[in-house]
């Protein structure tokens, strides 16, 4: 059969202007397609909320990918592995408390089981700005990262949703765009962000889970965001609270969707 270069061309601009028609209002837009966003979109979908994530990177996985040092095996505790066993994860048991998986293999199956559950994923677009009205998050304004990256001035487009999600990691990006530019007040001690503290693993997945919360009306924060902006340790190359943490934050939404 002979192939035909416009039809091919014809057949993606159709079919990504259709998902992305059809992703402009949603129950849930996610911020990040790292562990926690992905983990967060799949309970979502799961319970057949309508939820996309928007990645600013080419790729999904946030840090995940690379392990502990590009060494890619990554760790979780025992209260994660059940998460892991859902997702169809290969465990071994390392000692008491602690879990190995490979990270390749930990990335790929979170990232298919979310997208078979029925969330759309687009890799390549920023939130630049967010939609407040009345004092509430409700929606992201979105734009080509390679626009960012350019420095070009391009004007973006708007997607609304019920509940917005930042998942960015370390740097909260979806929360600081509010803090600059919107005046509301974050539910933190200060009202502001609180900041990452030095590693401590212990500390960091525990407060990883209780710091996956809305951290402004419409906004929650999952994964290492939360320890952002609620004040928290970064954890280092074990996992789990990742999970625990975007599956805490799509069980608070799924809630209040009811």
């Amino acid at each position: 059969m002979a192939l035909d270069e416009i039809k091919i061309s014809k057949a993606i601009i159709e079919s990504y202007n259709k998902k992305l028609l059809e992703s402009l209002n949603l129950d849930v837009a996610v911020v990040g397609a790292g562990p926690a966003g992905m983990c967060c979109g799949y309970y979502l979908a799961k319970k057949r909320k309508k939820v996309a994530i928007f990645e600013k990177r080419i790729s999904v996985g946030g840090g995940m990918w690379a392990g502990g040092i590009m060494f890619n095996e990554i760790v979780v505790q025992k209260e994660a592995k059940e998460i892991l066993d859902e997702f169809g994860i290969s465990t071994q048991l390392y000692e008491k408390g602690y879990y190995l998986a490979d990270s390749i293999e930990s990335v790929s199956a979170i990232c298919l089981k979310a997208i078979k559950e029925g969330v759309r994923i687009f890799n390549l677009l920023s939130a630049e700005d967010v939609l407040v009205r009345e004092g509430r998050v409700l929606g992201l304004v979105l734009n080509w990262t390679a626009v960012e990256m350019a420095g070009l001035h391009v004007d973006p487009i708007s997607i609304k949703a019920k509940f917005v999600v930042d998942a960015t990691g370390h740097a909260a990006e979806v929360v600081r765009i509010v803090e600059k530019k919107s005046g509301i007040k974050l539910k933190t001690k200060t009202g502001r962000i609180m900041g990452e503290e030095s590693m401590w693993a212990e500390i960091a997945e525990r407060t990883i889970v209780k710091n996956s919360r809305e951290a402004c009306p419409g906004l929650y924060v999952c994964g290492m965001s939360a320890n952002t902006v609620f004040g928290g340790p970064r954890m280092g190359p074990i996992f789990g609270g990742m999970l625990l943490s975007g599956r805490k934050v799509a069980q608070d939404i799924l809630k209040r969707l009811r």
